[in-house]
């Protein structure tokens, strides 16, 4: 089973968004589940883990941990452990400056989505009834 036509051209700017590009490696990043909502809870200021996990919902304690941790290896976050002996340890997390410079773009994103939302579920609703 061939083509009749030429090749499939590269969309000229892909490579802005392949895995290890800037662009593709911020967006592997903020990508997942947790991460925006992490940051975006974050913005209020720092927070122990205990609080964050509450204020979060429904997350695990491991896959905080995970996440806390892929974000301050990116530097978006920081965290900070106060002298013991305090029971439990006290841990706080905060954005980065470079972390906090990343809210306008993310709440770019939000405000695009808000304004959106319903031609997507118009979209959706029509997609799925022509199916």
């Amino acid at each position: 089973m061939g083509t009749d036509g030429p090749p499939a051209a590269k969309w000229p700017e892909q490579a802005a968004y392949n895995g290890d590009s800037p662009t593709g490696i911020l967006l592997d990043r903020i990508a997942d589940k947790w991460t925006l909502m992490i940051h975006g809870t974050l913005e209020a200021g720092p927070m122990r883990f205990s609080d964050l996990r509450e204020a979060l919902g429904e997350i695990s304690p491991k896959v905080l941990t995970q996440a806390l941790r892929a974000l301050e290896r990116d530097g978006l976050v920081s965290r900070r452990a106060y002298p013991q002996p305090q029971v439990p340890p006290k841990v706080e997390y905060a954005l980065t400056e470079l972390g906090g410079s990343l809210c306008a773009p993310v709440q770019g994103l939000r405000a695009w989505a808000e304004e959106h939302i319903d031609d997507i579920r118009r979209a959706r609703n029509d997609c799925d009834a022509a199916a």
